[in-house]
């Protein structure tokens, strides 16, 4: 059953989470499966972290039954990122966490995707990386250990379907690389480009994805304009990147200041999505979550005006026939990312993903699930 904006709406007036656990308009079909059928992958990001925790998902049994039910592929949310991975120092490497959700897809024939070899921010680094001493010569010793690094994360999980290879290089302010102490060494572009050219060695089967959180609405030009110049330099200097990844951190702008939505750009945005696709790039949905700071209190109204403005997004891009996954960023929402910051003037907790605090789908499930519907196939 595919549900206009005029329907959640509606549904919001009256109790769209309730008409939902009713299952007067529930589809039981999981979403892998739905997906599945469209040439798509579907799943979620899980965090093996502290139980009770934001960053804990994994730890919940009744989070697990969702994913287990739902997803058709598994990310670690921060399990292989260098500031978790590499915590310890240079020499170290902590897999335990990452080895968990691997050995939990395993059993639930599930696939695995990489987030992230290097995430090129300065401020995801281990403290340790702020003081490091590349020796005489700095860019031999910064090349070896990014490709030390990807080498060791792609080798012990060569099951991955896809991996980030590089995450959050555009400085969105104006458009540049970012530079972090292994650019300092060896050049923006050479550790981009080797990171690229040592993945597509290390994992020949996956999906090369460049993942950043540029998005449809009005703030975002010098971002989307930055990635756009990125993208073209890759294939100038043929490094092997097969997709862009699309962040989709949806709905309010992620700041201090009471919002409703952002304002999207409908024309720039799909002419930005045109020329990437141009250029002979895959898409992903990769971070997928709607920010409802700003939004009605009550649940209803805000749960419709989520879903219907996540349809509109993710029909768009289902419309491309190169989107070839769609990942959640969570599926319950008192594990979001969002609860930590950003806070909503009311005080209120977020509703940002699929399932409520109860583990209830909620109208942005069903939104995702005629997404899937409507898609045309891959």
């Amino acid at each position: 059953m595919s549900l206009s904006r005029r329907d959640l709406l509606a549904l919001g007036a009256g109790g769209a989470t309730a008409a939902y656990a009713g299952s007067a308009w529930a589809d039981e079909t999981p979403l892998r499966d739905l997906a599945k059928a469209k040439g798509v992958y579907f799943g979620s990001a899980v965090g093996a972290g502290p139980k009770g925790a934001l960053t804990g998902s994994f730890e919940d049994p009744k989070y697990r039954e969702i994913l287990a039910r739902e997803c058709g592929v598994l990310v670690p949310e921060n399990e292989l990122k260098w500031y978790v991975v590499r915590a310890r120092g240079p020499q170290a490497f902590d897999f335990e966490r990452a080895d968990r959700i691997a050995a939990f897809a395993k059993e639930n024939g599930q696939a695995l995707r990489g987030h992230t070899l290097l995430w090129h921010h300065p401020q995801w680094f281990p403290e340790w990386t702020k003081t490091y001493d590349f020796g005489a010569r700095p860019a031999e010793a910064a090349a070896r250990m990014v490709t030390e690094h990807i080498q060791a994360l792609c080798g012990r999980y060569p099951q991955m379907i896809s991996w980030d290879v590089v995450n959050e290089t555009v400085d969105p302010k104006d458009g540049s690389i970012r530079s972090t102490f292994l650019s300092d060494a060896m050049g923006k572009e050479q550790v981009l480009d080797l990171a690229f050219q040592v993945a597509r060695q290390a994992a020949p089967k996956a999906r090369l994805v460049y993942n950043d959180y540029m998005s449809q609405e009005v703030g975002n030009e010098q971002h989307r304009h930055g990635v756009l110049k990125l993208l073209e330099g890759f294939k100038r200097r043929g490094a092997p990147v097969d997709a862009l990844g699309v962040q989709s951190h949806i709905g309010a702008e992620n700041a201090d200041s009471f919002t409703g939505f952002g304002k999207p750009q409908s024309k720039e945005w799909t002419a930005f999505l045109n020329e990437v696709t141009g250029m002979g790039y895959d898409l992903l949905v990769t971070e997928f979550d709607v920010h409802d700071k700003g939004l009605p209190a009550a649940f209803g109204p805000r749960d419709a005006e989520v879903a219907a403005y996540a349809k509109a997004f993710l029909d768009q891009m289902l419309s491309y026939r190169q989107t070839k996954e769609v990942l959640a960023w969570g599926m319950v929402d008192k594990y979001s990312w969002l609860q930590n910051q950003w806070y909503r003037q009311d005080k209120l907790p977020k509703r940002p993903t699929l399932y409520d605090d109860d583990y209830k789908p909620k109208p942005l499930r069903e939104a995702v699930a005629a997404a899937f519907r409507a898609a045309p196939a891959r």
